[in-house]
């Protein structure tokens, strides 16, 4: 009879050595951990299905084999249909001023007060498996764990949206989205259904100057401002209600890129927002931004030229001042992206007491539509059980029973309010939440007031608001856009609505559009208002970021180039908060003058200039002048306007360039410790716009 004692002291040295296929067997990981199934059951061998013979077939009873591909088969959940691409990381708000006056909102309960948050960044029309840059709205929602339950601001990084009843929001994604025919293009809006629909909709004329400028290309989502879009109320203790718009205002100040740089990030590096917010938390550099709100009463609602509810306007700073009341700061990765970023739930209608809603009519079906979504992604009723969605700062007690995912055990008979057996949780009229008190009346019918008319006024606004070489960038923008339109009637519509928001816009992106005929403009609801004064806090260039902070300087460097040339930068840049990345030819590094190799961090054929901020080039007795590489490094630069920093030895490169001519203000020689500090000083103004000119010249 066989001695079973020896049967697992065989199976032991079985499991210990290398199995016919090369693998190793091991016992179990370093800190003792066992692979187990997912009812518990330890796995003894996790490299072979159980097989009559070695050779002979897959036995039916393999559970392991049963339970690993049923849970690998069913591993996906269904993505976003909008927002799928997305990006998130953990942090905290601290209240810098109280606002018990006017809200209850536990955030804001009192100064120095800290709320648990989670955010998450997203591209609105393309898939998960879309680039970072293309040209599309960010989302920017934040979640607060509040000791009052959760609250979502589940906002964008532009203040307006195309259209003003949610009613429309299906057809504005299906336009968006890849023709159902043809499956394509993804994540572009540059096509005829988009352009079409857009031409068909007055209402979206202020949301496409937004999207044709800058602020959808931004340089990281660190770079970014963050708007609630909608006009929501605060209520008070006393049951007053004062209007609030939120606003996100990056401590890193706005910054974007070009369009040209970011359809070459997304060949180069596609992650790149991704990347850049992940890096810098792992370096402990913690994004911030200031939560800024424009609080503003009804007579202020009267009586401003538009409608506080229309979500396709702003309200101007100049007009009702952003007041800055808590800072948000982002200081910790996911631990696991599907777990945290791809299972994150919000819905704007998570409030708590203090905040409430306005009559906004897409706020209004954003509400009703949000819930339905995470039904259909996450599976059933109970996703708020999952960590991510679990508020973290009160309990949680109710009678919901049952269904997918429930993780919960009420114990006892009730299951029921009210009931008689004094079990079970209550409502609370003073600590629960309480809805404004808002008289409500009017016919029922389906109509937009005329109040949400005005499609253009704004729209200029925008545009006046904007740098020369901001306007420059909308124009090209369009021009782009709409010529990759087939039918030319849409082109023609789209030129027609400019000329209600710019003559010489429309002029401009007509005559770069070859339209042989200026088209007839469509009659306007209201006509444009001419007297919209520019607003500065439209403008990303203007004014220009005052630091370094957070950017990337990419330094190119060969054998025998000046290493304590390489150090001044690095102090100067790094003493601004800045980070420096060497290239080289090879991966294995350069031998600097004083014969020292130097680690680089990126090798030059994978590491184009369009991923960094700034360039310096710093060859050294090996020219770079014959190296393709390095010849598009240094043009590219150039051309996206970068400031860039030379030493003598790479004027051969400038000149096989083609650039030998072309040096300006934005390019700085580089002699001494004292030209690498001011190169790096000039390098906080982001780009060198004034090359835009000589460019064009």
């Amino acid at each position: 009879m066989t001695d079973p004692t020896q049967k697992t002291t065989d199976f032991a040295k079985l499991n210990s050595k290398t199995g016919a296929g090369g693998e190793v067997h091991q016992h179990a990981s370093d800190d003792g951990a066992r692979l187990t199934t997912a009812q518990g059951v330890v796995i003894a061998d996790n490299q072979n299905s159980l097989r009559a013979g070695a050779r002979g077939p897959t036995l039916m009873e393999d559970f392991v084999l049963r339970e690993k591909l049923f849970h690998f088969d069913h591993e996906r959940i269904p993505e976003r249909v909008v927002h799928a691409r997305g990006y998130g990381a953990h942090g905290t708000f601290t209240c810098t001023r109280a606002l018990g006056d006017v809200t209850r909102a536990a955030p804001f309960a009192s100064e120095g007060k800290k709320t648990e948050v989670f955010v998450r960044f997203s591209t609105v029309a393309g898939s998960k498996g879309s680039p970072d840059l293309a040209r599309d709205v960010r989302g920017f929602a934040v979640k607060f764990y509040t000791d009052e339950g959760n609250w979502d601001i589940v906002g964008n990084n532009i203040p307006v949206f195309f259209i003003q009843d949610a009613i429309k929001f299906p057809d504005l994604v299906h336009a968006v989205k890849p023709a159902p025919d043809r499956g394509f293009p993804q994540a572009q809006s540059a096509h005829d259904n988009f352009w079409d629909f857009i031409s068909l909709t007055p209402e979206a004329m202020h949301m496409v100057m937004w999207q044709m400028s800058d602020r959808t290309i931004p340089r990281s989502f660190t770079t970014m401002e963050g708007f609630g879009v909608h006009t929501f109320r605060f209520v008070n203790a006393q049951g007053q209600s004062t209007f609030v718009k939120f606003h996100w205002k990056p401590r890193m100040g706005l910054q974007s890129v070009v369009w040209d740089e970011a359809v070459k990030s997304n060949g180069a590096d596609p992650d790149r927002h991704r990347r850049d917010l992940w890096d810098a938390i792992d370096r402990g550099d913690f994004p911030e931004w200031d939560l800024g709100v424009q609080m503003f009463d009804q007579d202020f609602a009267d009586s401003f030229a538009f409608d506080v509810l229309d979500p396709t306007k702003i309200i101007p700073e100049e007009e009702c001042p952003v007041e800055f009341i808590g800072t948000l700061r982002l200081d910790r990765a996911v631990d696991n992206f599907f777990a945290e970023t791809e299972q994150v739930a919000f819905c704007t209608a998570n409030v708590i007491p203090g905040i409430d809603f306005s009559d906004d009519p897409l706020l209004q079906g954003r509400n009703f539509s949000y819930l339905d979504t995470q039904l259909k992604r996450l599976g059933g009723p109970n996703f708020t059980k999952l960590p991510v969605n679990a508020p973290k700062g009160c309990p949680v007690s109710n009678y919901q029973q049952d269904g997918h995912m429930q993780t919960d055990a009420r114990k006892g008979r009730v299951n029921y309010e009210p009931n008689g057996w004094a079990q079970g949780p209550r409502a609370h009229p003073l600590e629960g939440y309480v809805s404004y008190q808002q008289p409500v009346e009017g016919d029922k019918l389906r109509l937009r007031p005329e109040s949400f008319a005005d499609h253009y006024s704004q729209a200029r606004q925008f545009y006046i608001s904007q740098t020369p070489s901001e306007q420059g960038h909308i124009l090209a923008a369009l021009v782009f856009e709409l010529s990759k339109c087939v039918e030319p009637a849409i082109r023609a519509r789209m030129v027609a609505h400019l000329m209600h928001i710019d003559e010489s816009l429309a002029k401009a992106a007509a005559e770069k559009l070859g339209l042989a005929d200026m088209p007839t403009p469509p009659p306007a609801a209201q006509p444009t208002r001419p007297d919209l004064k520019p607003s500065a806090a439209l403008s990303i260039q203007s004014p220009p970021p005052d630091s370094f902070k957070g950017r990337i300087l990419g330094v190119l460097i060969s054998d025998g180039f000046d290493g304590g040339m390489l150090m001044a930068l690095k102090s100067a840049a790094e003493g601004e908060g800045g980070v420096v990345r060497t290239i080289a030819p090879k991966i294995g590094g350069a031998m600097c003058n004083n014969g020292h190799l130097h680690p680089v961090t990126d090798q030059l054929g994978g590491a184009p200039s369009v991923l960094f901020d700034a360039v310096a080039i710093l060859p050294g007795t090996r020219s770079l002048a014959q190296t393709p590489a390095a010849l598009e490094f240094v043009k590219d630069a150039y051309v996206h306007c970068k400031y860039i920093g030379l030493t003598k030895p790479a004027m051969d490169l400038v000149a096989a360039s083609g650039l030998d001519g072309a040096q300006d203000g934005g390019m700085h020689a580089l002699t001494d410790d004292g030209s690498a500090h001011a190169f790096v000083t000039a390098c906080r103004g982001l780009r060198f716009w004034k090359r835009e000119d000589l460019m064009a010249k």
